[in-house]
């Protein structure tokens, strides 16, 4: 079992690595083999998407996920300056400050430049609400910045789509996609509607209290382009 990264940060600000985080970390874990054979030998670009504490990005860079420090890049993209704070601070807690890591705020992938990404990571805000929160400013109460977080939209979908149809814009000609799901997302629609341009396979499934998580793998059919 690979080692866990240990976490410190203020959770009025930043999301608490939960059991959605550690379904991620095993995945990844369970994927290590499959993406060094995929990425041996060349410059890997990995991206996640809004990391939080930092825990996953920091358990790629600790454990040579995709491949070593020497061949792989990583970014992390949050609105939330708390979270790219935090990540800074876990990546350094962890003894990963001699990996390339570039943090950055940004609305999703829209600040990624297209076809770049080899690697992409994403526990989305998948709990189902009324409304998407509005990005707060950042002096606004910490509690708004933990409800962008986790509140998807009606299906917990809004933001999590927003990121499917752009798979094709930000991953690389061989790069592939471990996106979270919870059940009430109704990801065996997702994957029905998305298997005729994608090699969707489904990694892990796991209980977590009264949610069903899951985490899917996509990567591009030869003939997209």
């Amino acid at each position: 079992m690979l080692p866990t990264p240990y976490v410190k940060c203020d959770y009025d600000k930043v999301y608490e690595p939960a059991e959605d985080s550690f379904l991620l970390l095993d995945c990844l874990e369970l994927e290590k083999g499959y993406l060094e054979n995929r990425f041996s030998g060349r410059l890997s670009v990995v991206c996640e998407l809004g990391p939080g504490s930092g825990i996953v990005t920091t358990f790629m860079m600790q454990n040579s996920i995709p491949t070593p420090s020497s061949e792989s890049i990583y970014f992390a993209v949050d609105v939330n300056p708390w979270a790219l704070q935090t990540t800074c601070d876990t990546a350094e807690r962890n003894g990963c400050e001699k990996t390339f890591l570039e943090v950055f705020q940004s609305d999703l992938a829209t600040s990624i430049r297209q076809k770049e990404i080899d690697v992409l990571v994403f526990n989305p805000p998948y709990v189902p609400a009324e409304d998407v929160p509005e990005i707060p400013g950042e002096d606004t109460n910490s509690d708004k910045w933990l409800d962008l977080a986790l509140l998807g939209g009606p299906e917990g979908m809004d933001i999590t789509n927003k990121v499917l149809s752009s798979l094709n814009k930000i991953l690389s000609p061989t790069g592939v996609a471990y996106i979270l799901f919870c059940a009430r997302n109704r990801p065996e629609e997702m994957v029905k509607t998305m298997s005729a341009l994608w090699d969707i396979k489904l990694i892990e499934q796991r209980k977590a209290g009264w949610e069903i998580l899951s985490v899917y793998r996509f990567q591009k059919k030869r003939y997209m382009q």
